[in-house]
């Protein structure tokens, strides 16, 4: 089998939750426990800092990694999904998993992924865990995917519990109201591990505080310990505070969106809640944050991917994430703003609808999974919020026509889904 026939095997035989969406979903941890246990468990043979949140757990995920590389600690790194390529969900210092490795898996365990058919996530999970091990990382931040109690991550004992934010989203499978859905967050929670919570949120603080409590682990709140404060007339540098007292000046990092602040408030945090086990300095901290892109390879978090016409991308696809985007685009400078807009048929669209601006020029597509919205349903449903424009049946087909569209002081945004931005040629 070559790599492309490994891909295909393992896209076509198990659950893929961006095609199959709640079919996909395992709500147990049944099926990773007997693939660990057949693996020897290897995700005990490194360290392991564990990421859940509603928004933000990439980014954190990336930033800490990026940091811990600057260290010089070997570093794995798990999330989830991929944009361009299924290798992108696990990494060490910053490379992908090569194909040949892929391929040795999928050929040698062949067996196992037939007869028990795992989920896609639950295979790839097992994957990246018995990866790290046999290349002996030193340390791996594994990032959840949408949940945490019965997320197939979930068997790890980390250094730290991060949960960057809770938010409303993926409510078939996590609840639909802020304290149910931080309740599955919190399972990520272990007995005497300390944990970092990003934002705080009355709903949702008493949920981890009392998880916290009966844990009997320590438990901090970034934002509270932490803050921010941006420098006049510079972009992405900032000054941070430790409670009163200074603790960086002239901080940069080179991912672009002010939301990014929160991340770096979490990451700080976390970072100083392994201190015991994990040292890193000042000048890993300032030279990490400035190369995430280069460290890491991420993509797709206010991308921007040329100027004139500027064109961006961003992957924030619900109200959470398209409230930050939406703050973030008026701070843009341009005379039109074309929005080509994508997203997926599971999710409850009509508030995320609420929050665009009717003042642009939209260009309704679809990804091409199973799982995107229709784009004249889509096109219907936003013409009841007051957003008109026209509908494409591919993302390449409605960036070329906003391209066309679009003068010299223009903004093209790209988003709505994850995979609307996976499908961008330019990324």
């Amino acid at each position: 089998m070559n790599y492309q026939e490994v891909s295909n095997f393992l896209f076509s035989q198990l659950p893929v939750y961006q095609r199959d969406g709640k079919a996909a979903y395992k709500a147990n941890l049944d099926n990773t426990i007997v693939l660990d246990n057949y693996f020897s468990n290897p995700h005990s043979d490194y360290l392991t800092i564990h990421v859940a949140g509603t928004n933000g757990k990439g980014s954190v995920s990336h930033m800490i990694a990026s940091i811990l590389q600057e260290a010089g600690y070997k570093t794995g790194l798990y999330t989830s999904p991929h944009l361009k390529d299924y290798r992108e969900r696990i990494k060490i210092d910053g490379e992908m998993i090569d194909e040949g490795s892929v391929i040795d898996f999928v050929i040698k365990h062949k067996s196992i992924i037939e007869n028990m058919k795992p989920s896609f996530f639950e295979m790839t999970v097992a994957m990246a865990f018995n990866h790290f091990s046999k290349q002996q990382v030193d340390i791996a931040v594994i990032e959840t995917g949408m949940g945490g109690r019965l997320d197939s991550t979930n068997i790890v004992t980390p250094l730290v519990s991060v949960i960057t934010n809770i938010g409303i989203d993926h409510t078939a499978f996590l609840g639909n109201d802020i304290k149910t859905i931080a309740g599955e967050k919190a399972g990520i929670i272990k007995t005497g591990i300390p944990v970092v919570i990003g934002e705080w949120n009355k709903e949702s603080a008493s949920v981890f505080l009392l998880k916290a409590l009966e844990k009997n682990s320590s438990i901090v709140f970034a934002d509270k310990l932490r803050t921010i404060v941006e420098i006049e007339d510079l972009k992405n540098e900032f000054d941070v505070y430790l409670n009163e007292d200074s603790e960086f000046l002239n901080l940069k990092i080179d991912l672009l969106g002010d939301y990014q602040q929160k991340n770096v408030l979490t990451t700080l945090t976390t970072l100083n809640a392994i201190s015991d086990n994990i040292q890193v300095s000042k000048r890993n901290i300032a030279d990490g944050l400035n190369s995430v892109v280069a460290n890491t390879g991420l993509k797709g978090r206010w991308q921007v991917l040329s100027e004139n016409p500027k064109i961006i991308c961003d992957a924030g696809h619900n109200v959470e994430g398209i409230t930050y985007i939406i703050k973030q685009l008026e701070k843009e400078d341009y005379d039109k703003l074309h929005m080509v807009l994508g997203m997926v048929n599971d999710k409850d669209i009509d508030k995320v609808l609420l929050l665009l601006p009717k003042n642009a020029k939209y260009y309704f597509t679809k990804a091409n999974i199973p799982r995107a919205l229709n784009e004249q349903a889509l096109m219907k449903k936003a013409k009841e919020f007051g957003l008109k424009g026209a509908s494409y049946g591919s993302v390449e087909m409605a960036i070329l026509k906003a391209k066309e569209a679009a003068a010299e002081n223009d903004l093209i945004f790209i988003g709505g889904s994850t995979f609307v931005v996976a499908e961008v040629p330019e990324l």
